[in-house]
């Protein structure tokens, strides 16, 4: 009767929404819909592939020999009604996987294989066994955001999730909604485990290099693991502790940190309940750093000043910084007739420094307001004494919230720094904008006959060339409105904590920092970023989601310049070219590097992997997907053989493309990803139970098998014989 309930009231209450929100319940157009989230190469896919074998062009690096690139990245299983709120952080996790297989018969060759899973948390279980859901469980991110929501939208989004979370509670389904992350964010190794994340829970494990789930860790023990792996842990409180809101308590970072040397894993908690933030160091099970050094769970982190969109921090190996910035993520916002998810400018950016096993000890620092989504590197400066003098910290900051609202394909609001700044006037969160509005996106910008996707002929070809995915929001281009790779100096040795350095170390607008992960709690050299030559846009992550050009950043030698002859604090920066000047430079040994992708061609977060025996420490390569989006119709819509590749860049020089990997299907674009050795994946702990898909949902799967088997079949005949054999250095 109970799972009768569920399925009866996860239906019945979609009119009810659509008749709050005001559309139709019907699929929209693409073209006449704004959310293009779900379109295009950003549109999910519905097909999951087990090891598939790979065609490839070029020379594939020895070093990746019995090695697995894995992407994480939102994939919504519930997804019938294209009409409704979308955000490019929303959906469930999916994981795309290339494994770089030995050969059986020469096991010093390798045969790429491809695999994608969905992560099978308890809500992608539930979205999988009520078919009859149109809209996705969880609010969208969107609607959180959007200043145009009704008040009273917002308030039933929020009890409808609820609702049907008590509802699974009491229902026979597999799987009941205990926790409520998508774990679609990144992907991590520590002690034996793959770790998917998200802020909404804590980290769920998952098997290489098939991406099978296991279960939750909740920093003691996994579901589905081998109770010998737990020993005493088993009934030891894990994540989140004891009471009430334990629940609340175990939302884990998106970016948990693990240390190269001692191997611990280090990670913050944050809700909108005081302290607010909680702090966990977590060592290695069966180590010398967990005799040393006893685990550390949730300890709290004083003086944090509220419930924030809290994504990223920094670690060194010493130290840790978390970032209480003005951008707040709590329901209490509602009482102040403000959106959920709420950026206040006129507040300041507080860093919290601490030693890594003390957060009660924390320092607090305060700057100018800013949005930070990605911190880069994060390291400690000694004296001559040896003794700590200042945690230094890489990172992209952005001067506004525009992130938010560009992943939602949301106007953002205007930042108040700007010149063409305009004040809106107040509104009730119980109505929607007025018709005489200043500020209408579809109306002011975009026109109601214009359509969405502007068709632009590309010179030389009858073929249209469409700027695919989310029209982009008119963003200001004034300095107000930027990121950058930014340096921060927190000094330790003044007596009123002081930030002494703080500036930009180039123009040019980047988000998903990576580095050599060796490199990743000392100060490194390198930094890779992802860029775009599209001037239109504005804000950075904005700019990510349509990555054309991956940038090669010597921070060293900037930071060099920029005690030479320092910029201006906060608004300075060091490296002051344009993006198309970085592009034409041909110094070897610029410190600032572009590569520039193919005309339409788009690639996502680069990922490093070092050579054997490296020199240098960029002496490695670039992983990567990559799609054509020559592969869209007309319409923006990816055509049903559309298919992404993996390329392998040489990161020292940042132009020769080594080999690329030919998929059987596309990767949507995604969020972050990470590379596991051949020795990562045969020491993973024993699992005795994997998280199974529903029987209703598997079967459903099952009926496409004889499908994919020609369509596999297919894609083989059509790569196999246009793709070159050269072991040369692919220059494209």
């Amino acid at each position: 009767m109970a799972s009768f309930l569920l399925h009866t009231a996860s239906a019945a209450s979609e009119p009810f929404a659509a008749g709050l929100e005001g559309h139709s319940m019907l699929p929209q157009e693409p073209l006449n819909d704004c959310r293009s989230y779900l379109s295009g190469n950003f549109a999910p896919i519905e097909t999951t592939y087990s090891s598939t074998p790979c065609t490839y062009s070029g020379k594939i690096p020895q070093e990746l020999l019995g090695g697995q690139y894995v992407r994480n990245g939102g994939n919504p299983v519930t997804n019938a009604d294209l009409g409704r709120d979308a955000h490019w952080f929303d959906g469930d996790g999916m994981l795309a996987g290339v494994l770089f297989q030995r050969s059986p018969s020469k096991p010093d060759e390798m045969i790429p294989h491809f695999m994608n899973q969905f992560i099978l948390t308890d809500l992608c279980i539930s979205a999988m066994e009520n078919p009859s859901l149109v809209t996705p469980i969880l609010p969208s991110i969107s609607t959180l955001v959007n200043p145009a929501s009704r008040l009273l939208v917002i308030i039933y989004r929020i009890f409808r999730t609820a609702f049907l979370v008590f509802l699974s509670l009491l229902s026979r389904s597999r799987q009941s909604i205990k926790r409520i992350s998508v774990a679609n964010t990144a992907i991590y190794f520590h002690d034996g485990r793959a770790l998917a994340t998200c802020e909404s829970g804590p980290p769920i494990r998952v098997q290489l290099p098939g991406l099978e789930t296991v279960g939750w860790f909740d920093g003691n023990r996994v579901e589905g693991e081998s109770l010998q792996n737990c020993k005493s842990a088993a009934e030891e409180p894990g994540f989140g502790g004891t009471g009430l809101n334990s629940w609340m308590r175990e939302w884990s970072t998106g970016h948990p940190k693990v240390d190269p040397a001692t191997g611990e894993l280090v990670l913050f908690h944050c809700n909108f309940t005081a302290p607010y933030v909680h702090y966990s160091v977590v060592p290695p099970q069966s180590s010398q750093a967990s005799q040393l050094q006893p685990k550390l769970l949730n300890a709290p982190v004083p003086g944090c000043s509220g419930g924030k969109m809290m994504h990223d921090f920094g670690v060194s190996l010493q130290h840790s910084v978390i970032l209480d910035l003005p951008l707040t993520l709590t329901p209490y916002n509602l009482l102040k007739n403000q959106p959920v998810v709420c950026y206040e400018p006129d507040k300041p950016s507080r860093f919290g420094v601490f030693p890594r096993r003390e957060p009660g000890n924390v320092q607090w620092f305060e700057t100018a307001a800013c949005c930070i989504f990605h911190t880069a590197n994060t390291w400690d400066e000694k004296d001559t004494s040896g003794n700590v003098a200042a945690v230094n910290m890489l990172a992209c900051r952005l001067t506004s919230s525009s992130v938010v609202f560009s992943a939602a394909n949301l106007q953002p609001p205007p930042h108040p720094d700007s010149a063409k700044s305009i004040s809106p006037r107040p509104m009730s969160f119980f109505a929607k904008y007025d018709e005489d509005d200043t500020v209408d996106p579809e109306r002011d910008y975009f026109g109601e006959k214009t359509p969405l996707l502007t068709q632009i002929t590309t010179a030389g070809s009858s073929r249209p060339t469409l700027p695919h995915g989310p029209p982009t929001p008119p963003i200001s281009h004034d300095d107000a409105e930027q990121c950058r790779l930014y340096y921060y100096r927190f000094s330790l040795t003044h007596k009123v904590p002081t930030i002494t350095h703080q500036y930009a170390l180039s123009v040019i607008p980047v988000e998903f920092p990576t580095l050599n992960p060796a490199y990743e709690m000392v100060s490194a050299r390198y930094i890779y970023t992802c860029s775009t030559s599209d001037a239109s846009f504005g804000a950075a992550l904005g700019k990510a989601t349509k990555v054309d050009v991956l940038v090669k950043m010597d921070v060293q030698t900037l930071l060099q310049r920029g005690e030479a002859h320092p910029p201006s604090t906060v608004t300075g920066c060091v490296d002051n070219r344009s993006l198309s000047q970085v592009l034409a430079s041909q110094d070897e040994k610029d410190p600032v590097r572009a590569y520039h992708m193919p005309p339409n061609w788009y690639a996502q977060e680069a990922r490093f992997v070092a050579r054997d025996n490296a020199q240098a420490e960029d002496d490695g390569f670039l992983l990567f997907y990559a799609f054509d989006e020559s592969q869209l119709d007309e319409y923006g819509e990816c055509l049903p053989d559309a298919v992404s590749e993996l390329w392998i860049l040489d990161a020292r020089n940042m132009r020769d493309v080594l080999a690329r990997v030919r998929l059987p299907q596309r990767v949507p674009y995604g969020l972050h990803g990470n590379w596991f050795s051949e020795e990562k994946i045969q020491t993973q702990r024993r699992v005795e139970k994997y998280r199974e898909m529903p029987a209703t949902k598997a079967r459903a799967m099952s009926l496409c098998g004889e499908y994919r088997k020609h369509y596999c079949l297919t894609i083989t005949v059509r790569v196999a014989d246009p793709m070159p054999t050269s072991e040369s250095p692919l220059v494209v």
